[in-house]
């Protein structure tokens, strides 16, 4: 027998054993689902568009709430507003737990805020949140550097004098600054080599994760971690972040004042002195790290890839922009810029802010949960440490609140008087107990930024509105927006 077959044929059984060793059989009462084949689970259902359109077309068949195999592993679905509720916001503690994304659990490996579980999660999320709030988030002092940092990107698009331009690094540049000042303590300046570099880093990652060679990684990573693939480029990429956050960390040490904290890492390092005699304490140099790149990239990426959605749509429908810059015309007006108090006399702007949100759908697919015990769930009995993905996609175009769920509308969010009407299945950053710490300033960072920039220019594109193409480039756990080219005309 050739080497060549001995080889193939050592691999496929180191293959099997690999993943029946490490995927024990589920106990508990799991979902209906489709009938998973051994070690392939439910790779033949799969949809070759993505696990979105996979997970659309099985909930027709199994409802809501449903079970499905990826890879050799079970995960439960949980799909529509009410049962997405009911787990996330009715038995919230149950549910709080934190799977994992298995291209990036070697570089996070249950760190930080975002992918940690247990006390560790609950202890990093109530040090994260409160001193976020002290540094100014949700108070003033945030909602002038997101003004600032506004008037430095009309200033930069003024340059442009009209010409077609990728907004892509541009709506980067000045969400990541406002993360930035907070975490790190400083803003860059767009052209900053380091900065542009951070940001190339965090954009090529997300594209990563998204494609589908990420997606295969995620059904079968027991076994393809040991051969080249994006999960090597995503581990690269994710260590230089890690590398710049660790020169960072060490600048800070170097000027602390314990007195006077100029920023999260200033006041975790504070913290960290302070408990360095408890062997058990959660605040250590590994959470410090991981808590400050899990803040860094959602910080950056979420908030300016709905930027660069929005204005996709606003090219696409050019009479919604139109209407938005009336509104800002009647109750701004164009001497002085936008402020968050302007929010509640523009319902219209809010509207079309949220349709936005709703209808680009960045990310159809939250970040993974885990059941953090025996969780017995209509009728069903999930095992403690079971995954459960949560189908956001699916509130987001439910049929049940939004009229047309599948058309960009922003009387979606608006009742019979023009009035902004709330909607339980808006819930774009999740809900419950692990829903998005940065939500409030992600919200007031899409009104100042759409209404600063919709103040000083009109849009245009050289493509005609009715040939634009707004299909994501990317479709994973996240969207990544298509590239396009945009004209900002002064007013």
């Amino acid at each position: 027998m050739e080497a060549s077959v001995l080889l193939l044929l050592a691999l496929l059984v180191g293959f099997l054993l690999l993943m029946i060793r490490g995927h024990p059989k589920p106990r508990g009462h799991l979902p209906p689902g489709p009938r998973p084949l051994p070690l392939l689970g439910n790779l033949l259902q799969m949809d070759r568009k993505g696990p979105l359109n996979s997970f659309i077309q099985l909930q027709k068949k199994y409802g809501d709430v449903f079970t499905v195999h990826l890879g050799p592993r079970p995960v439960v679905m949980l799909y529509g507003t009410e049962a997405i509720r009911e787990a996330l916001v009715d038995q919230a503690e149950a549910f709080s737990g934190r799977g994992t994304v298995a291209v990036l659990d070697p570089i996070v490996q249950g760190y930080g805020v975002i992918f940690a579980s247990g006390e560790r999660w609950k202890t990093l999320r109530r040090f994260s949140a409160a001193t976020m709030k002290d540094l100014g988030m949700g108070k003033r002092s945030v909602e002038e550097r997101i003004q600032e940092e506004a008037r430095c990107v009309v200033e930069e698009l003024r340059k442009s004098q009209g010409t077609p331009l990728d907004p892509t690094f541009i709506f980067q540049c000045i969400t990541s600054n406002i993360i930035c000042s907070i975490v790190f303590g400083e803003r860059f300046d767009y052209k900053d080599r380091q900065f542009l570099r951070l940001l190339e880093l965090i954009y090529q990652t997300i594209s990563l994760i998204s494609s589908f060679s990420s997606q295969v990684f995620e059904l079968y990573s027991g076994f393809l971690k040991f051969f080249p693939g994006v999960h090597r480029q995503i581990y690269k990429n994710l260590q230089e972040v890690l590398d710049y956050i660790g020169h960072s960390v060490e600048k800070h040490r170097a000027t602390l004042d314990p007195n006077n904290p100029r920023d999260f890492i200033d006041t975790y390092l504070i913290r960290m002195e302070k408990e360095k005699s408890n062997q058990h304490t959660e605040f250590h140099h590994q959470n410090l790290m991981q808590s400050v790149l899990s803040l860094f990239f959602a910080g950056t990426e979420t908030t300016s890839t709905t930027l660069r959605f929005g204005f996709l749509l606003l090219l696409k429908y050019p009479h919604v922009a139109e209407k938005v810059q009336k509104e800002i015309d009647q109750v701004i007006g164009s001497h002085r810029p936008p402020s968050l108090d302007d929010r509640t006399k523009m319902p219209y702007t809010e509207a079309v802010i949220r349709e936005i949100q709703r209808f680009s759908d960045i990310a159809p697919i939250a970040a993974p949960h885990k059941v953090t015990k025996d969780t017995l769930f209509r009728g069903y009995l999930l095992p403690k440490n079971t995954e459960v993905y949560v189908v956001l996609s699916a509130a987001l175009h439910d049929p049940r609140y939004f009229e047309q769920p599948d058309a960009f509308n922003p009387d979606h969010f608006l009742d019979a008087n023009g009035a902004l009407k709330k909607m339980e299945a808006f819930m774009p950053f999740s809900t419950g107990k692990r829903i998005c710490l940065g939500e409030g300033i992600a919200r007031n960072e899409l009104f100042l930024f759409f209404t600063t920039i919709l103040q000083s220019f009109s849009v245009s594109s050289p493509v005609a509105p009715k040939d634009i193409d707004l299909t994501p480039r990317e479709t994973g756990l996240t969207k990544v927006a298509p590239p396009y080219q945009i004209q900002f005309l002064p007013r």
